[in-house]
């Protein structure tokens, strides 16, 4: 238990650090906001986030996984397969509840008040990848609990999922550009940085598109792939239409407040009032 900790948390630390160099050297985008506004505010969250993790599950995901595996109850622990391949497919299927608990925090109006939370950074860079509202970490501890116990998923397979999920998210919410050559053939197999933008453009059904976190195709297999912007990569709009303001986007009291404040109301354009999309 204590090594699979510092596993995941050198992990973790590593890849942020690569991506953050790589942003600051090759950096695809201007923050529209001061970025020590926008660090304050997402890295609160992170902290706030293991906190609710620790306090939820003290002991980590891994005892889940034990205990279904002394009871001998999930469909892994039932079906005769090879520890490696039984560690494959978990990830594998670990991938998909994500995939579908990010569909769903996006369609129920109660959980995207808590989603909004990390959409409404107007820029994107590797500390987007952490901003998540701590009852959403909360919820989604939840969500991967209940899919450990009911697939009987290995805890190797726990391990490896957290430490690929963790490094996914901070690697295609970063402030990079992968080449043409790079880029296309990548993104067939995993979630790359210019289709994960999309996900977070100012226009609603962009933003209801390429839910992936690490692999791509559950958005092609269920039919939410988006593969190019309408204004293109570099023409796109991040973040929240709401939130397009510094002062309701960023802040620590702000961010934690979020999901139970009204959504701010925008100025209606010249030939009428705006059409409010969610609720």
């Amino acid at each position: 238990m204590q090594n699979e900790v510092w596993l995941r948390m050198g992990s973790f630390i590593l890849v942020l650090a690569l991506m953050m160099i790589w942003e600051a050297v090759m950096p695809n985008r201007v923050s529209p906001v001061a970025r020590y506004k926008r660090w304050s505010s997402n890295f609160f969250l992170v902290l706030c986030g293991a906190l609710t993790g620790r306090l939820l599950v003290p002991a980590g995901l891994a005892v889940v996984a034990i205990f279904a595996d002394e009871q001998q109850f999930g469909v892994l622990n039932r079906v005769p397969v090879p520890e490696w391949a039984a560690v494959a497919l978990a990830v594998i299927a670990l991938d998909c509840l994500i995939y579908w608990q990010h569909r769903v925090f996006h369609r129920v109006p109660l959980l995207w008040r808590l989603h909004r939370v990390h959409h409404a950074d107007p820029h994107l860079d590797a500390s987007t990848g952490l901003r998540f509202h701590p009852i959403e970490i909360a919820l989604s501890l939840g969500v991967k609990g209940l899919g450990i116990f009911l697939l009987g998923v290995p805890v190797m397979a726990i391990l490896i999922f957290e430490i690929v999920l963790n490094a996914s998210a901070v690697f295609n919410h970063s402030n990079i550009k992968l080449p043409n050559w790079l880029e296309t053939p990548l993104r067939k197999v995993i979630v790359t940085q210019a289709m994960h933008r999309i996900h977070h453009s100012q226009v609603v059904t962009e933003t209801d598109s390429n839910f992936g976190f690490c692999l791509s195709i559950w958005d092609r297999l269920f039919h939410s792939y988006t593969h190019e912007a309408k204004a293109g990569d570099d023409g796109l709009t991040l973040g929240l239409k709401e939130y397009n303001k510094e002062n309701n986007n960023t802040g620590i009291s702000t961010v934690l407040l979020m999901p139970f404040r009204q959504i701010p109301k925008q100025m209606p354009p010249k030939n009428g009032s705006p059409k409010n999309e969610r609720s």
